[in-house]
C-alpha cells in the first residue's frame, strides 16, 4: 500500500471519492494498491508536499501516468454490491490505463443495473402495498402510478411505463429481474426481454427467457431482439403466423408535418421481404448515382431516389436483392422452422416459403446441415450471380463481423484479414464482411483474427478483447 497526500484546501471534494482527512492534519490522504509502487514512491518522496501543495487534479493524474503507476482493479469478476461499490468509490479513473478504465466502466454499469433492479423492486413493493388496501385492481394500478409519479417527479405516462416494467420484471419474468440485479444485463436489454415476450403466455415467455438469458450479456439489444423473435416463432409457430396476418391487415401509410416545414412519410406493417427488396433497390440506385459524381450525401440520395420511384421517375437498375436463409425441411413443409431474412431477422416459415416462391427479384439461398449448421450449398436464382468468393463469405458470415454489428454482409465491404499488401490472398478464408463504418474503425487500430470455430477475436485500441460468434 502506498499513501498519497494532498492539501485539503486544494482538493475539497476528494473526501467523497474515497480519500480521507487525517485527524488533526491539514492533509487529505488516500491509499493505492499499485503494480509499480516504486514509481509512486518516487513521485511522493521528499518533494511530495511541494508537489501536492501546488498541483491540480489533472496534474496529479498526469504525473501518475508519466511515472507508470497502475491501480490494481480486480473488479471484473465482482458481483454488484457493497464491496464493488466501495472499490469503485476509491478509484481515481484518470490514474488508470485505458484497459483498466474500461474495467471500471463495466463495473459501474453492473452497479447501475443492480440499483435499477432495486428501484423496480421498490416500485413493485409500493404496488403490493397499495393492492393490500385497494380492492379494485384498476384503481389500485392508477393509485400506484400516482404515488410513483409524485415521489419521482415523473410524467403520468412515464410513471405508467415504469410501473408496467417493474411488475413484469418482478411478477411475470423474475429471472430477468434477477439478471438485472446481478448486473448481467442492463435496463435496455431487460426491457427488450420483457416487451418482446409480452404476447406469449407466462409459461412460454419464461421458457424463452430461460433459453436466451445465459447469452444475453454478450448481445446488443438488436442481436437480442433478433434472437428473441426466432425463439418466439419456434415455441409457438401458429401464434406467430396469426400475429403476422393480423398485423399485415393493418398496413398503412401516414404523413406527418414537422415544425421545420418538411414532412415525414411512414409506412407501417408491410411484408418484410418486400421492404427488404425496396430498401436494397434504393441503396443500389443511390450508390450508382454517387459513383456517377453526385455530390449529395448518401442519405439525401436515398431520400431523393425514394421520392423519384414513387413519382414514377425512371432509374435503370434491376430489382432489389432478397437474401433468405431457410432449411430444406421447412421448404418441403415437413417442419415450420423460422427463416432468416438478411437485414430484418427471423421470419415465420410461411413467409420464408412465400419469399422463395417469388421470382420477381433475385434471391439468394443457403442450405445448411440441420444437425451441425455446416454450409452445404449456396446460390442465387438468376443467371448472373455475384462472384463465388463473395457469395461464400456472405453465406458464412451473414453480417458484419465487428462486435455487436448486424449490418447484412450483402451491404458490407469485404476486408482482407491479412492485408493484401502483406501477402494476404483474395480468397474466402482471408475475407470477412465489415460495414463501411466499422471498416474505418478497424483501420484506426483495432485488430481481429478469425478462429477455426468461426469466431473472430477482436482487440481494441485500448487493449480490450472481444469475441464475435458465428451465426
Amino acid at each position: 500500500m502506498t499513501q498519497v497526500r494532498a492539501r485539503k484546501e486544494n482538493f475539497p471534494d476528494l473526501a467523497c471519492q474515497g480519500w480521507f482527512v487525517s485527524e488533526g492534519s491539514d492533509t487529505i490522504e488516500h491509499m493505492f494498491d499499485v503494480v509499480n509502487p516504486g514509481a509512486v514512491d518516487d513521485l511522493v518522496g521528499e518533494h511530495a508536499d511541494e508537489f501536492f501543495d501546488a498541483a491540480t487534479d489533472a496534474q496529479i493524474a498526469a504525473a501518475y501516468a508519466e511515472q507508470g503507476p497502475r491501480v490494481e482493479v480486480p473488479i471484473d469478476d465482482l458481483e454488484p454490491g457493497l464491496e464493488l461499490a466501495a472499490r469503485l468509490s476509491g478509484i481515481v479513473v484518470e490514474a488508470l490505463s485505458g484497459e483498466e478504465q474500461l474495467a471500471v466502466l463495466r463495473a459501474q454499469q453492473r452497479m447501475a443495473s443492480h440499483y435499477a433492479a432495486a428501484s423496480y423492486g421498490s416500485i413493485a413493493a409500493v404496488s403490493d402495498t397499495v393492492d393490500a388496501i385497494e380492492d379494485d385492481p384498476v384503481l389500485a394500478a392508477e393509485s400506484t402510478a400516482a404515488e410513483i409519479r409524485v415521489a419521482l417527479t415523473l410524467t403520468r405516462r412515464r410513471a405508467d411505463d415504469q410501473l408496467h416494467l417493474a411488475l413484469r420484471l418482478r411478477r411475470r419474468l423474475p429471472a430477468v429481474w434477477a439478471a438485472l440485479s446481478a448486473g448481467r444485463i442492463d435496463v435496455a436489454r431487460a426491457r427488450v426481454l420483457v416487451d418482446d415476450t409480452e404476447h406469449l403466455s407466462i409459461g412460454l415467455a419464461q421458457q424463452v427467457i430461460a433459453d436466451i438469458l445465459p447469452d444475453a450479456t454478450g448481445l446488443t439489444t438488436g442481436q437480442l431482439r433478433a434472437r428473441l423473435r426466432r425463439l418466439c416463432i419456434q415455441v409457438d409457430p401458429a401464434e406467430a403466423t396469426d400475429r403476422y396476418r393480423a398485423a399485415i391487415s393493418e398496413r398503412r401509410v401516414i404523413t406527418q408535418p414537422t415544425p421545420e416545414g418538411t414532412a415525414h412519410l411512414f409506412a407501417y406493417d408491410l411484408p418484410p421481404d418486400q421492404v427488404t427488396a425496396v430498401t436494397d433497390r434504393i441503396n443500389r440506385l443511390a450508390r450508382t448515382l454517387r459513383q456517377a459524381g453526385e455530390q449529395r450525401s448518401m442519405d439525401q440520395l436515398r431520400a431523393d431516389v425514394f421520392i423519384d420511384l414513387l413519382l414514377g421517375t425512371r432509374h435503370r437498375t434491376g430489382g432489389g436483392v432478397v437474401d433468405i436463409r431457410v432449411d430444406l425441411a421447412t421448404l418441403a413443409r415437413l417442419v415450420d422452422h423460422p427463416g432468416d431474412l438478411a437485414g430484418y431477422g427471423p421470419v415465420t416459415a410461411d413467409i420464408a416459403r412465400q419469399i422463395t416462391e417469388h421470382v420477381g427479384n433475385q434471391w439468394r439461398y443457403t442450405v445448411s446441415d440441420p444437425e451441425t449448421g455446416t454450409i452445404v450449398d449456396t446460390g442465387v436464382t438468376r443467371r448472373r450471380p455475384t462472384t463465388p468468393d463473395r457469395r461464400a463469405v456472405e453465406s458464412r458470415d451473414t453480417h458484419c463481423v465487428f462486435p455487436g454489428c448486424r449490418m447484412p454482409a450483402t451491404n458490407c465491404d469485404l476486408d482482407h484479414t491479412t492485408p493484401y499488401g502483406q501477402g494476404g490472398t483474395t480468397t474466402p478464408t482471408n475475407l470477412a464482411p465489415l460495414c463501411r463504418h466499422d471498416h474505418r474503425i478497424k483501420h484506426t487500430g483495432w485488430t481481429y483474427h478469425p478462429q477455426e470455430d468461426g469466431t473472430y477475436h477482436w482487440t481494441s485500441r485500448l487493449g480490450a478483447t472481444y469475441q464475435t460468434k458465428p451465426p
